[in-house]
């Protein structure tokens, strides 16, 4: 079992709901990504999606565009990514790291390298955004051969063929992108998440975590109640990018405590 499945079994066993952040390595300032890490899981984060930059991300709003650009102009790379998760590896052996990004980086470096690097390194999942179920199947099943997870993303606009692919090669969870169009866009409307979810619980054995849209705690309690996950990005994101580098880390931790709270006052499932 790895260990993202051994952590939402854990959660499910408690009748609570993950919390995943994402931030981007590097972002806003490279020295601060593994103590922002550090304090988000402290702070009550279950995964963390970790950010590679990018030079041409095709799905992520400016919020989130302005941070890889800001990596990149500090030279942070996969290399460096993988560095970090080893450094936050060496004070957390328990909370699960995922790797999101496109496809560019990793076959520059090399699939089979990264593989190997990555389960190396302490990465638990891998989530690239441009590679559609059916064109990676050999490099899901990679991942899964050492025990890393392979993460896929589902839309409003996924049919039943495309949630039926995905649910048999996806492992860890899957992250419903709950608004069409570019990360941090648009109004989540989540009676359209709750009517969707139980489609994607059709065809999907895995965890299901909504994303997109959700940016404080009421948002975060109202996705909760219907799925498995809440994921937060550019909000997080928007909120770090204008912290002094000796705040980053304790503005990221107050603001996960505070959706932490908020998800734990639901009513407990079991």
């Amino acid at each position: 079992m790895s260990r993202i499945q051994a952590t939402f079994a854990q959660l499910a066993s408690e009748g609570r709901k993950a919390l995943i952040p994402f931030v981007h390595a590097g972002d806003p300032y490279p020295e601060t990504t593994v103590e922002l890490m550090l304090a988000m899981a402290e702070a009550g984060a279950d995964v963390i999606e970790l950010g590679v930059p990018f030079s041409d991300p095709m799905a992520d709003g400016p919020v989130i565009q302005r941070a890889a650009e800001r990596a990149l102009t500090h030279g942070i790379g996969l290399s460096h990514v993988l560095a970090y998760v080893r450094a936050f590896r060496d004070k957390n052996a328990s909370t699960p790291v995922v790797l999101m990004g496109y496809a560019n980086p990793i076959e520059h470096y090399g699939i089979e390298r990264f593989v190997k690097d990555a389960k190396a390194a302490g990465v638990d999942g891998v989530l690239v955004v441009d590679y559609p179920p059916e064109e990676c199947e050999a490099f899901a099943q990679q991942l899964r051969a050492v025990e890393l997870d392979p993460i896929f993303l589902l839309a409003p606009t996924s049919s039943e063929e495309r949630m039926a692919r995905i649910g048999k090669v996806a492992s860890g969870y899957v992250y419903y992108v709950s608004l069409k169009g570019v990360t941090g866009a648009g109004h989540l409307d989540t009676d359209a998440v709750a009517q969707v979810i139980p489609r994607i619980r059709k065809h999907v054995s895995v965890p299901v975590g909504v994303g997109f849209g959700i940016r404080d705690a009421a948002t975060a309690q109202a996705v909760a109640r219907v799925s498995d996950a809440v994921v937060i990005g550019s909000r997080l994101v928007q909120l770090l990018e204008v912290e002094t580098r000796d705040n980053v880390a304790a503005k990221g931790a107050e603001f996960i405590r505070e959706i932490r709270v908020a998800l734990d006052a639901l009513p407990r499932q079991t």
